[in-house]
């Protein structure tokens, strides 16, 4: 049903059920990870009116709620943050992942846990969460604080992005403030760009700097 790869490292399709409302993944080498993609295989859809969250535990440091796959919203990649925190009021990491999880001397095996529960709940645990706590690439957070929008920087990756497309079609050495540029070109820029979009989020406009 579920699937996750992390950053550099092969797709994970090893699941393990705990029981009928909960399963997880081994992380392995996690103090490795910073960025894990989390999805539905589209096999098996969740009942209707269900979703899950979506936890990480690490031994020693406590757990992560990350966020939450549904139906509508079933693939995810998330940050992993470097503090690690009581859950907030009225939400715990469930037994089955925390006993799962181990470590070994510089290595630590982490746990990647999915609760399926009645969408109502889990969409009331995501809006409990501290806003900073909220975590996807397309709202990347700092290690403690999230950091506040600035639409011009957005503007100019956007526009940053545009360009390399262009030129690697046309020539750096050809564009200039009075180079003419297919519509087509653009069109087939915006079509490319907004597919990225809905698929792994805007984290791909950072690497431009």
């Amino acid at each position: 049903m579920f699937g996750c790869c992390v950053a550099g490292r092969l797709l994970q399709t090893n699941l393990q059920q705990v029981d009928e409302t909960h399963a997880l993944f081994e992380i392995p080498a996690a103090e490795k990870v910073n960025h894990i993609c989390v999805f539905l295989l589209g096999t098996i859809p969740f009942p209707d009116g269900y979703g899950c969250t979506v936890h990480f535990f690490w031994p020693g440091k406590g757990s992560q709620v990350l966020g939450m796959l549904s139906n509508e919203k079933p693939s995810a990649i998330f940050r992993l943050r470097s503090t690690f925190s009581t859950p907030a009021s009225g939400m715990s990491t469930p037994s089955a992942f925390t006993s799962a999880a181990s470590s070994t001397t510089g290595a630590v095996t982490a746990i990647l846990g999915l609760a399926i529960e009645p969408l109502e709940t889990v969409l009331a645990q995501m809006a409990a969460l501290p806003a900073h706590a909220i975590n996807s690439t397309l709202n990347p957070v700092s290690s403690s604080v999230a950091r506040p929008f600035d639409p011009t920087i957005l503007a100019e990756r956007i526009a940053k992005h545009l360009f390399n497309y262009v030129s690697g079609f046309v020539g750096m050495d050809n564009v200039g403030p009075d180079s003419l540029i297919p519509v087509g070109l653009v069109a087939r820029w915006y079509e490319n760009f907004t597919s990225k979009l809905k698929t792994a989020g805007s984290g791909f406009l950072e690497r431009l700097e």
